[in-house]
C-alpha cells in the first residue's frame, strides 16, 4: 500500500480534503515518514477510520484486541523486541495456526520475521490489521513493572553499589551498571503506562521511595534499598545532561525518549535534602497533554460560547484557576483548534511542555532577561495573528497583552483567580485601564479538575436529601448520582483520568456598561446570571448526573463558589 493510495482513499471517504492530502504527502516525503504515522502523530483522523480504510485497500480485516485473551504462553511465541521492532502482536493460536495482528501488514521485514517464527514453530499464519493503540496496549502487557524492578534489584551486589555513581554513556553500561538502567527505564515506562504526570524519587532515612502522581494524587510505587539512591539519581542526571558531581544546589534538565512507540518528554528537577538528592520528573506524554476541547469536558452551551469567542479576529481569552487545574492543557487544545495554514501562532511558555506542529513556540528565560514582557514585545515583530502567553504575572505583561489584543491579535493567556468573574478585578489590580477591557476581552474561563468515573464499574445511587436539595437548587431537576466502585479496568480505583468543570463569562454590551461605570462584583455576578452563565458548580452537577464524575467531589471542589 502506497502513501498515495491511502491518501486517495481517505479523501474519497471524506476524512480529508484534497489540499490536506497533498500537504501530508509532501510533508511525509520531506520527513521520510509514512503518511499514516503523520496522521497518527497529529491526531488528524481517528485510528479506527484509518484502519478501516487500510483494510479496504489491503483486503485484510481489522480486529480489536482483547488483552485478557493474550496468555503468557501465547506472548512467548513473539518476543517483546520483535513486537516493538516489527509492530506485530500475537492474537491467538490453535494447533496448526498462529493468528497475529500487524500495524503494517505490507511491511516486508515484518513478514520475514513472522515467517521465521512460523517455521520455527511449524505452524501457519493468519493476519489481522491492528491500530497503534492496540500495539501500545500489548507492549505494556509485555513489560510488567514489579517483576522488572524485583529482578533488577536481585541482580545487584548492593555492597559494591553503595558508594558508586553511575557514569554511563549510551550503550557503554557494564554488567554491574545494567540493572540500574533497567530500574530507571522501568520507572519511566510504568509512569507512561499508568498515565502518571510526575515521578518522585525521594531518599528517606532507611529507604529510597518512588511515588507517581496519577489523577492529581501521589501514590507509593516502589520502595528500594537506600544503597541504590546515588546510582539511580546519577542515571537520571546522565539522561538529562545534569552535573553528576554537583549535589549541593538544585538542577533542572530534560530529555526525550521513545516509550511504547511514541516520543515522550521528561522534565527533571533535582533538590538537595539531608538524606540525599530528591528528583521530580514531569512526564510530558502528548497522548495525555494534547487533547481536543470535548475530551476536556467542554461541551454543549459552554463549547458554543468558546468557539464563538475564538472565531473573532482579535481579543483576549483568559483562563483562570489555581495551579494544577488544567489551564495549560486547555490552552493547548485552543491552539490546536486555531492552528491553520493561514495563521501565524506564536507562543511564550514557561516551559514549553508539548510541541505542536505549525505553532512557533518559545520558552522564556527570566534568568537572562527574556521574560513574558520582553518576549511579548518581540512577538509583535513576528507578524503574529494569534499570541499565546503562558501566564500574566505582572502589570507590564498584562498591559502588553491587552494592547496586543487591541491591535488586531487573538491573545490566549492564564491568570490565577478563583472564578471567571474575578478576572476583570484582577486585571484592574494589575493596573490595566478599565476603559480598555471591554474592547480587549472576549472571554473569561475558569476551571477545576475532578476525577472521571470508570464507565465499567460506576454505580448509580439516589442522592441524600441534603445533596438532592443542592442539585434541585442549582440545576432545577432531580436525578441519580454515581459513585466509584473499582474493577480491573481502573485497577480497583473506580476512576479513570480526570475531566474539567468549567465556568465561562462572556464580554457583552451590558458588561461593558458595568466596567465603564464602577466595578462591582455583585453587578458582575448579576450580568453573569443574565447571560445564563453556567457556574462551575452547575457544570459539575450536570456532569455528575450524567455519570461522568462523583457529586461529592464536585461539591468539595466548588465549595467556595
Amino acid at each position: 500500500m502506497s502513501d498515495k493510495q491511502l491518501i486517495e482513499q481517505l479523501i474519497s471517504g471524506g476524512f480529508l480534503n484534497k489540499d490536506q492530502g497533498e500537504k501530508l504527502l509532501a510533508e511525509a516525503l520531506l520527513a521520510k515518514k509514512r503518511v499514516e504515522d503523520l496522521i497518527y502523530e497529529r491526531n488528524i483522523i481517528g485510528e479506527l477510520d484509518v484502519a478501516t480504510t487500510k483494510s479496504k485497500i489491503l483486503g485484510i480485516p481489522y480486529k480489536k484486541i482483547v488483552l485478557d485473551q493474550l496468555s503468557d504462553e501465547l506472548m512467548k511465541l513473539i518476543p517483546e523486541e520483535t513486537v516493538s521492532n516489527y509492530k506485530v502482536i500475537p492474537l491467538s493460536r490453535d494447533q496448526n495456526m498462529l493468528v497475529v495482528g500487524m500495524l503494517h501488514p505490507d511491511d516486508q521485514k515484518a513478514q520475514e520475521a513472522l515467517r521465521f517464527i512460523a517455521k520455527q514453530n511449524r505452524i501457519s499464519l493468519g493476519v489481522y490489521l491492528i491500530t497503534p493503540s492496540d500495539l501500545e496496549a500489548v507492549l505494556r502487557k509485555y513489560s510488567p513493572y514489579t517483576n522488572q524492578i524485583q529482578n533488577a534489584v536481585k541482580s545487584l551486589n548492593l555492597k559494591n553499589v553503595k558508594s558508586k555513581s553511575v557514569q554511563l554513556e549510551g550503550e557503554m553500561a557494564n554488567a554491574e551498571e545494567a540493572p540500574i538502567i533497567k530500574i530507571v527505564a522501568s520507572f519511566l515506562k510504568e509512569a507512561v503506562n499508568v498515565g502518571a504526570s510526575d515521578i518522585h524519587i525521594e531518599p528517606q532515612r532507611t529507604r529510597l521511595r518512588v511515588r507517581f502522581r496519577t489523577d492529581g494524587n501521589l501514590h507509593d510505587q516502589s520502595s528500594l534499598p537506600m544503597e541504590l539512591q546515588q546510582p539511580i539519581i546519577s542515571r537520571v542526571k546522565v539522561l538529562s545532561n545534569l552535573k553528576i558531581d554537583e549535589n549541593r544546589v538544585p538542577q533542572d534538565g530534560r530529555f526525550r525518549t521513545v516509550i511504547f512507540n511514541r516520543d515522550i518528554d521528561f522534565r527533571v528537577s533535582t533538590f538537595p535534602t539531608p538524606a540525599g538528592e530528591k528528583v521530580a520528573i514531569r512526564v510530558l506524554d502528548p497522548n495525555v497533554g494534547l487533547k481536543k476541547l470535548d475530551d476536556l469536558g467542554l461541551i454543549g452551551h459552554n463549547l458554543e460560547v468558546v468557539q464563538r469567542a475564538i472565531s473573532k479576529p482579535f481579543g483576549m481569552v483568559i483562563l483562570s484557576g489555581p495551579t494544577g487545574s488544567g489551564k495549560t492543557t486547555t490552552l493547548y487544545a485552543l491552539m490546536q483548534l486555531l492552528n491553520k495554514d493561514d495563521v501565524n501562532i506564536v507562543s511564550l511558555e514557561d516551559p514549553v511542555e508539548y510541541t505542536i506542529d505549525g505553532v512557533n513556540q518559545s520558552q522564556v528565560r527570566p534568568d537572562i532577561g527574556y521574560d513574558f514582557a520582553s518576549g511579548l514585545r518581540q512577538i509583535l515583530r513576528q507578524d503574529p495573528d494569534i499570541i499565546m502567553v503562558g501566564e500574566i504575572r505582572d502589570s507590564e505583561t498584562a498591559g502588553l497583552a491587552v494592547n496586543a489584543a487591541l491591535t488586531g491579535h487573538v491573545v490566549l493567556s492564564t491568570l490565577h483567580t478563583n472564578n471567571s468573574v474575578s478576572v476583570i478585578p484582577r486585571l484592574l489590580d494589575l493596573k490595566v485601564d478599565s476603559f480598555l477591557l471591554p474592547s480587549a476581552l472576549n472571554l473569561m474561563i475558569s476551571q477545576r479538575l475532578v476525577s472521571r468515573l470508570c464507565d465499567k464499574c460506576k454505580k448509580a445511587e439516589t442522592p441524600s436529601l441534603e445533596v438532592a436539595k443542592i442539585i434541585k437548587q442549582e440545576v432545577g431537576r432531580d436525578g441519580s448520582v454515581y459513585k466509584p466502585v473499582g474493577c480491573a479496568a481502573c485497577n480497583g480505583k473506580g476512576i479513570l483520568g480526570r475531566v474539567a468543570i468549567f465556568e465561562i463569562f462572556e464580554m457583552t454590551p451590558q458588561l461593558t456598561e458595568i466596567i465603564s461605570s464602577q466595578i462591582n462584583e455583585n453587578k458582575l455576578l448579576e450580568e453573569a446570571k443574565r447571560q445564563g452563565m453556567v457556574t462551575m458548580r452547575q457544570d459539575g452537577i450536570a456532569k455528575a448526573l450524567e455519570g461522568l464524575v462523583s457529586i461529592e467531589e464536585v461539591l468539595r471542589e466548588t465549595s467556595e463558589e
